[in-house]
């Protein structure tokens, strides 16, 4: 007679509305209020800037779709680690997991806790990134990085506690989050400020060239603030009636998404003329002066506040699940396929992405090494959608509660649109893709240790 495995386990207490607030919470972070004054500076067209974000969240859209059969028929901890493991083995399934735990996730987690500290640093100086705490010929530590990486650790225990103590985070920051922005993209839309959209195609007499080169500078910026919305596939093992829910949420996630990112690039460009636009970096709250005075910046650094507390809350949450599932594999610390006897959550895995996510905030390196892994996202990114096509092959059998809506041209469509983004990204920086490149093949050694082992 056979033992009852009584190991704890994963609970599922995600709903169809926490996974929609997920996706929707961890895309929009502060980028929404800063691309378009960028991308403005490339492509000085408001037509072409719509377009581009057009185009964007058309790749987005296409992404979920086909993510959605995966995590669908899949709904395991690890997501995209899962869909590489199954189509092409357990090495470039690692490798992933490798790129996102040393610098993509983790540094990312490290940036918004310094942001959020750098924007409350208008308001309390002590916590601000130019308060130097500590200093020592070349290193130093700021009031901003010390804040940065006691966020980062309350947020880790709080998702330690319970999923459910997570997703409540999660919930009301992106409900306000959504608030705010629509809120904010109305108002621009219904109060005049006596400046009219030129939507004519190229008023500045571009050539085709420069235009070419601007679209694509434009579409890797977009493809930024668009990104993540991937990563509650991460947490699909704990995710109820995942074979349902988790495509809606990727569904109506990206959707609204979508819907609110335009309203508010209109408002944009609604508000502010095209020469103050241009290269602004600040273009939520220089949108928000021109409507309101300058007495609304301070109330508009608590609404950027509020925007990346609920994406660096929702990275948090679902990050640790890859180091889980790759643990579970035996290609990580072991510890970290412990499940919390009384929580329910890979609390151990939990730990160590927000201490190394610390190491990365204290270092301040966190900038350079997602810039380098940038490229290798999107490569990560294209080989995880092309397994929705070796699937179909490998395992004809596997039960697909959900098929990709266009099977194979939507597919097909993301898989062309991101590897077109990912070339021109390698030509604009030839250098920190294949810095990049070098530092995933790094993983291979790590990979070789734990194998063995």
């Amino acid at each position: 007679m056979k033992a009852k495995n009584n190991s704890p386990k994963l609970d599922r207490k995600l709903g169809l509305f926490d996974s929609t607030m997920m996706v929707i919470g961890i895309v929009i972070g502060s980028g929404i209020f800063m691309t378009t004054g960028l991308m403005a500076d490339a492509l000085p067209s408001a037509s072409l800037i719509l377009i581009v974000w057009l185009l964007g969240g058309l790749q987005m859209l296409a992404g979920a779709l086909t993510y959605a059969e995966l995590g669908a028929a899949m709904p395991k901890a690890g997501g995209q680690y899962i869909y590489l493991r199954e189509a092409y083995g357990s090495l470039p399934a690692f490798l992933f997991g490798w790129v996102a735990f040393i610098a993509y996730l983790t540094g990312t987690n490290a940036a918004i806790a310094v942001a959020v500290a750098e924007h409350l640093g208008s308001f309390y100086p002590s916590i601000s990134t130019h308060n130097i705490v500590i200093g020592y010929d070349y290193f130093s530590i700021s009031g901003g990085q010390i804040f940065a990486i006691s966020l980062i650790l309350i947020l880790s225990f709080i998702n330690y506690l319970g999923i459910l103590f997570g997703k409540w985070i999660q919930n009301v920051f992106t409900i306000l989050k959504i608030g705010s922005i629509l809120f904010f993209a109305l108002a621009g839309l219904f109060i005049s400020t006596g400046n009219h959209i030129d939507l004519s195609i190229n008023p500045t007499n571009m050539s085709i060239g420069s235009i070419l080169t601007g679209m694509g500078i434009a579409l890797v910026a977009v493809t930024w603030t668009v990104g993540g919305w991937e990563y509650v596939t991460f947490a699909a093992g704990e995710i109820k009636n995942p074979k349902k829910n988790l495509p809606l949420a990727l569904i109506i996630g990206t959707v609204v998404i979508f819907v609110l990112y335009i309203i508010i690039n209109i408002a944009y460009l609604k508000v502010l003329p095209m020469d103050s636009l241009i290269g602004e970096i600040k273009v939520g709250e220089a949108t928000a002066k021109a409507l309101y005075g300058p007495g609304i910046a301070g109330a508009f650094v608590v609404v950027v506040i509020i925007s990346m507390f609920g994406s660096l809350n929702g990275n948090i949450l679902v990050g640790p699940r890859i180091s889980y599932a790759m643990a579970k594999d035996n290609l990580f610390f072991s510890k970290a396929a412990d499940v919390h006897p009384k929580f329910h959550t890979p609390g151990n895995a939990i730990m160590i992405q927000g201490l190394w996510a610390s190491v990365l905030a204290l270092s301040g390196t966190f900038e350079e090494i997602i810039t380098l892994v940038v490229f290798v996202n999107f490569m990560m990114w294209i080989a995880a959608s092309s397994t929705v096509f070796v699937l179909r092959k490998k395992q004809p059998e596997l039960e697909r509660p959900y098929k990709v809506w266009g099977y194979p041209y939507v597919p097909a469509f993301f898989i062309i649109f991101s590897s077109a983004i990912m070339i021109n990204t390698f030509f604009e920086s030839p250098q920190q893709s294949l810095m990049g490149i070098g530092l995933t093949l790094l993983g291979i050694p790590a990979y070789l240790y734990w194998k063995k082992n």
